[in-house]
């Protein structure tokens, strides 16, 4: 009963965005000159990282850190671009790249579901790093020659679905929720990744796009002939707003002051989440990540202004009681810097357990499952979201997904 009450309070009022408030990183962070050293010895001679595609800010924030890390330790960082979720997980799940420059598909992984419920994923064992929590916006936006000012403008035009990302997917069907549309309501264009998405709404393909406000890309549909625009998803409307989070949890209510088209004169009424988020496998050496973490936070006035949205890795800006748990390397960090608590133990203790019973409950599905052949995998993943829901009822934890 303990375990179930401290899921419901650590997990679900987060999850549920609105209805909580992120605890950011506190004022009584360790002074500067009490830092604790970054263990060189730890760092190794090269890494790798999975990221989004070339230009996104991800990416680009990224090759700043990689920057720093081979000015001042002489590691050499390569970034793997991926055009999809899976194409960004998979090396870091076959330990190809130690880390990961990664979205909301983080989210997804952990609760395999989505792109994740197929025999070949389930649930993953990430853990949090670092993350950006910046001044952007996770938005839709439109091409401004469209004339479309609202979402419900949406309504049979022609709106984007990227094969093997449901991270980009689910968002989108997210924001067109809060107009009360769906996939029925407009023309689903496919695209094979993220660039080529935004390729097509500069090239007239398609209508509107899902980004971070601050992302490179969308720089382009902003310098284009065709222009872009940022419709609202107004945060008075409740209504709105419910079915938003309905869809995605993950995303709050937020104000943006950065972005193609938007500043502090011209903001942006929408949502967003943290992104990048720097993530890694639960069984990532502690050490490895206690360095990494310390380089993010000590070098962080190198590599701010190498991107808009770099500004998010402040310590200052770290939402530490999110729906991912963070690693321990990261916490021994976070602690040595004077920002976890043993409150924030809890919390993350509990994240921690909802994996382990995603894990085991996978476990035991796969023995009974359908067989992997193409025509099971649908029947094999509805089986597998009742199970994960069942479980997760059992405990008295919320599944949010039911199929």
């Amino acid at each position: 009963m303990r375990l179930k009450l401290l899921f419901f309070i650590a997990f679900l009022l987060p999850a549920l965005g609105t209805m909580s408030t992120p605890v950011m990183a506190a004022d009584q962070a360790t002074p500067p000159s009490q830092y604790p050293a970054v263990p060189k010895d730890d760092l190794p001679k090269a890494m790798a990282w999975s990221a989004y595609n070339l230009g996104s800010t991800g990416y680009n924030q990224a090759v700043a850190i990689g920057k720093v890390l081979k000015n001042s330790y002489g590691t050499t960082l390569r970034v793997v671009p991926g055009k999809n979720d899976v194409s960004r997980l998979l090396p870091l799940m076959k330990k190809r790249v130690q880390f990961s420059a990664n979205g909301s598909a983080t989210y997804f992984a952990q609760e395999g579901v989505q792109q994740f419920a197929s025999p070949k994923w389930g649930p993953l064992p990430l853990r949090l790093v670092f993350m950006s929590s910046g001044d952007s916006n996770q938005a839709l936006a439109v091409a401004a020659d469209t004339g479309i000012t609202t979402l419900a403008g949406l309504r049979g035009k022609r709106v984007p679905y990227v094969r093997g990302a449901p991270a980009l997917n689910v968002t989108t069907e997210a924001y067109l929720a809060c107009a009360d549309l769906g996939w029925d309501d407009v023309i689903k264009v496919e695209f094979p990744g993220y660039g080529a998405m935004w390729n097509g709404i500069v090239n007239g393909q398609i209508d509107a796009a899902y980004a971070t406000t601050v992302s490179g890309t969308t720089r382009k549909l902003e310098a284009s002939p065709r222009g872009i625009f940022w419709p609202t998803v107004p945060h008075a409307d409740k209504a709105c707003w419910q079915r938003v989070q309905a869809k995605l949890p993950l995303i709050t209510p937020h104000i943006a002051t950065r972005g193609a088209g938007i500043s502090e004169a011209n903001p942006h009424e929408g949502g967003t989440y943290p992104y990048p988020l720097l993530i890694t496998l639960d069984s990532a050496d502690s050490d490895l990540v206690y360095a990494v973490a310390a380089v993010v936070h000590q070098h962080y006035d190198d590599f701010k202004d190498a991107d808009p949205g770099a500004i998010g890795w402040a310590l200052e800006r770290q939402i530490l009681n999110w729906v991912v748990p963070f690693h321990d390397g990261s916490i021994r960090y976070l602690r040595a810097a004077g920002v976890w608590s043993d409150e924030l133990d809890s919390h993350n203790d509990a994240l921690i357990a909802r994996q382990q019973l995603l894990l085991a409950t996978w476990k035991t599905y796969k023995q009974t499952a359908p067989g992997n052949a193409p025509a099971a995998k649908d029947a094999f993943s509805a089986g597998w979201m009742t199970a994960r829901a069942t479980a997760l009822d059992a405990a008295g934890m919320d599944p949010v997904w039911r199929e």
